[in-house]
C-alpha cells in the first residue's frame, strides 16, 4: 500500500493505493481512498498519520518535540545598524518642549504631507549631521527615527514642507513663543540682541531677494543675508529675523524689539543688551520711549519703561574723552580691572578699564607703527636713490605707488586715524596725528557702556554686557555645528524657512546645554549627541525567519546622559512598536 498523487484536469489529488494480483497472476492497482486535493490539505491528516503510527507501536509525530535548528554564522542575517540614541533624545525633547503642537497648525492648512514630521527631520539633521536637503535623505538611511515613516520621502516633500512653514508663519511663531514663555523669567528678563551675516551662493536675482552684496563679518564683500537673533541671559534664543544682506544694523533694533514685546506681553521688566553697532542717538531716544506692554497696557503712562545696556562704538570715543579725566586718574594706578560711571545726556555712562588689556593694545600698536615707519623709511631711501640715478634690486618705485601701498598697509593695521598719508602731495609723505594717538592711548583697555538701568552697580552692568559674548557663541553654533551657511536656496521664502529650521535647532541645542550644565556633566551638546548615537537599533534574521528588532546595550555613561537631559531610556519593546 502506498500514497499516489493523481491529476484530473487542473487539480491534483492524494490517494491511498494498494497493489494486488488478479486471477491470471498479473499485478494490478486499486484506489482504497482519496484523501483530498493537494492544495486543500492542512493538518487534518496528522491525526490519521498519528493513529497509524500508534497502531504500529511507533511514537506519534505530535508527541515528538522538534529539535531547534542549529544556529550557525551562515544562518544569521544582519541588517545595517542604525543610530538611535541621538535622534531618540532629540525627538523626546521636541515633544517635551511642545514643538509637536506644530502638527495642529499644519493640520488646519490641509496638507497631504506630514509637515510637522518633515520639519522635525530637518531640525534633527541640523543637530546630528547637518547637510543639504538632498543630504537629509541620505542621512535618513543611517538613523532609526521614532514615529516617522521615511520610505516614501522625497526631496520635493522637504521643499514643500519648507513652503508650508512660511505659509503658516504666524501660527508657527505662536507655537514657538508659547513653548518659550515658561522658560523666560517674567520678572526680570535680560535680552541680548546681535546680528551676523550668512553667506549665500548663486548669481540669479529674484523679486524681493534678501541676498545682497555687503560687508561680511569676516571682512569680505560677499553676497549674503543678515540674521538678527534675540536671546536671554541663559543663552536661550527667543526670536530671529532675516534681513537683506546690505541692511544697516541700527535700522533693525526697533522693529525686532517691538516684535519681541508682542510675543512676550507679560514681561514686567526687560533689559536690552546690544553691541556697539546698534548705538545711535535716534535709537537711544526711541528706546527710552518704549513701554512694556505697549498699547495693550491698561495705563501706558505708568507702564514699565524698557531698560537697555548698549556699548559705545570706538568711532565715537572722542565725544567722551573730556568725561574721563577723573576716571583716568584711577586707571593709572590700577592693577586689576576697575569700573566707574559719569552722567551723560540724562543717562549713565558706565566705564571699565582693564590694565592688562591696555598694555597689550599699546604694545601691539607700537609694534605696528614701528614696522610701518621702518617700511616707509626703506621706500623713501629707495626713492631718493632713484632720483640720484642709483639702482636698487627689485622693480622701480614711484611716489604714487609708495603712497598707495603705504595707505593700504595703514588701513589694514586699522591705524588710519593716527597715521595720515598725504595722498595729494607730489612726493611720498605721511604724518602722525598726535591728538589721535593720545586719544587711542587714553581709550586702551576701556569699555564704555550707555544705560538707563538705575538699580545695577557699574561692575554688574559691565558683567551683563560682557555676557553678550554668549550670543556670539550662539552664532558660532549656527555657523559651525548647525552649518546654517552657505545657503544655496534662491527663493526668499525658502531662505527664511531655512533660517527658521536652524533657529529651532538652536533652541534644542541651548536646552540641551542648559540641562547638561545644570547636571555638571562637563559635556557639550555636540559631544553628548556623538556619544548617544552609539545606542543603535539592530535587526537580525535567523534561518530566514521574520527579523527580530532590538536596541543595543545602554551603558552607565549613556544612562547618566539621558538622566541629565531628562529623557527616558529607549527600550526594546518601545522600539519594536515604533519601527
Amino acid at each position: 500500500m502506498f500514497v499516489k498523487v493523481t491529476t484530473s484536469g487542473p487539480r491534483r489529488y492524494v490517494q491511498l493505493v494498494e497493489s494486488y494480483r488478479d486471477e491470471a497472476g498479473r499485478v494490478k492497482k486499486r484506489t482504497v481512498a482519496t484523501l483530498g486535493r493537494v492544495d486543500q490539505l492542512t493538518g487534518e491528516l496528522d491525526c490519521v498519520i498519528d493513529g497509524l503510527l500508534k497502531v504500529s507501536g511507533r511514537e506519534p509525530v505530535g508527541g515528538k518535540t522538534a529539535a531547534a535548528p542549529a544556529v550557525t554564522a551562515a544562518s544569521l542575517s544582519f541588517e545595517s545598524a542604525r543610530a538611535l540614541g541621538n535622534v531618540w533624545t532629540l525627538t523626546e525633547l521636541w515633544k517635551e518642549l511642545g514643538f509637536s503642537d506644530l502638527r495642529r497648525v499644519f493640520r488646519r492648512s490641509r496638507h497631504t504631507i506630514d509637515v510637522e514630521a518633515l520639519i522635525r527631520i530637518m531640525v534633527l539633521n541640523r543637530l546630528c549631521d547637518p547637510d543639504s536637503k538632498l543630504g537629509v535623505l541620505r542621512w535618513l538611511q543611517t538613523v532609526a527615527l521614532p514615529d516617522i515613516e521615511v520610505k516614501a520621502l522625497t526631496h520635493q516633500h522637504l521643499l514643500r514642507s519648507m513652503d508650508a512653514l512660511m505659509d503658516n508663519q504666524d501660527g508657527v511663531d505662536g507655537v514657538i513663543a508659547g513653548l518659550l514663555r515658561p522658560l523666560v523669567d517674567q520678572d526680570l528678563s535680560v535680552a541680548f540682541y546681535d546680528m551676523t551675516t550668512i553667506r549665500t551662493e548663486g548669481l540669479s536675482t529674484m523679486q524681493g531677494d534678501v541676498r545682497k552684496f555687503g560687508m561680511a563679518k569676516e571682512g569680505l564683500i560677499t553676497r549674503q543675508f543678515m540674521l538678527g537673533v534675540v536671546q536671554t541671559a541663559d543663552g536661550l534664543p527667543i526670536y530671529h529675523e532675516v534681513f537683506d544682506g546690505n541692511t544697516a544694523e541700527t535700522k533693525t533694533l526697533l522693529p525686532i524689539l517691538k516684535k519681541v514685546m508682542e510675543r512676550f506681553p507679560n514681561l514686567r521688566r526687560l533689559i536690552l543688551v546690544a553691541d556697539r553697532g546698534l548705538l545711535s542717538l535716534d535709537n537711544l531716544e526711541s528706546l527710552q520711549a518704549i513701554r512694556l506692554g505697549g498699547s495693550k497696557s491698561p495705563d501706558p503712562g505708568k507702564a514699565q519703561a524698557l531698560e537697555f545696556i548698549i556699548a559705545v562704538p570706538g568711532r565715537r570715543y572722542n565725544e567722551f574723552a573730556q568725561l574721563l579725566d577723573e576716571f583716568q586718574e584711577k586707571c593709572i594706578a590700577a592693577k586689576t580691572e576697575i569700573t566707574g560711571e559719569v552722567a551723560w545726556n540724562g543717562l549713565r555712562l558706565v566705564l571699565a578699564h582693564d590694565p592688562a588689556a591696555a598694555l597689550e593694545q599699546q604694545q601691539k600698536r607700537k609694534d605696528q607703527m614701528g614696522a610701518l615707519e621702518q617700511q616707509a623709511v626703506g621706500w623713501v631711501g629707495k626713492l631718493d636713490d632713484q632720483d640720484m640715478g642709483q639702482k636698487r634690486k627689485g622693480r622701480k618705485l614711484s611716489d604714487s605707488g609708495a603712497k598707495a601701498r603705504f595707505y593700504h598697509a595703514v588701513c589694514e593695521a586699522h591705524l588710519g586715524k593716527i597715521i595720515k598719508v598725504d595722498m595729494k602731495a607730489e612726493l611720498f609723505s605721511y604724518a602722525i596725528d598726535e591728538a589721535a594717538l593720545k586719544l587711542a592711548e587714553l581709550m586702551d583697555g576701556k569699555l564704555l557702556v550707555v544705560t538707563n538701568v538705575t538699580d545695577m552697580a557699574p561692575d554688574k552692568v559691565i558683567e551683563r554686557y560682557k555676557s553678550l559674548a554668549d550670543i556670539e557663541r550662539g552664532f558660532k553654533v549656527l555657523k559651525s555645528e548647525l552649518e546654517i551657511g552657505p545657503v544655496y536656496h534662491r527663493l526668499p521664502e525658502r531662505i527664511r524657512a531655512h533660517a527658521s529650521i536652524c533657529f529651532m535647532a538652536l533652541i534644542l541645542h541651548r536646552v540641551m546645554r542648559m540641562r547638561l550644565r545644570a547636571a555638571n556633566t562637563g559635556l557639550t551638546p555636540e559631544r553628548a549627541l556623538q556619544s548617544l548615537r552609539r545606542i543603535q537599533h539592530h535587526r537580525v534574521s535567523i534561518n530566514g525567519a521574520a527579523p527580530l528588532a532590538g536596541v543595543s546595550s545602554i551603558t552607565a555613561e549613556h544612562s547618566d546622559m539621558l538622566k541629565a537631559l531628562k529623557v527616558k531610556t529607549p527600550s526594546q519593546s518601545q522600539q519594536l512598536s515604533l519601527l
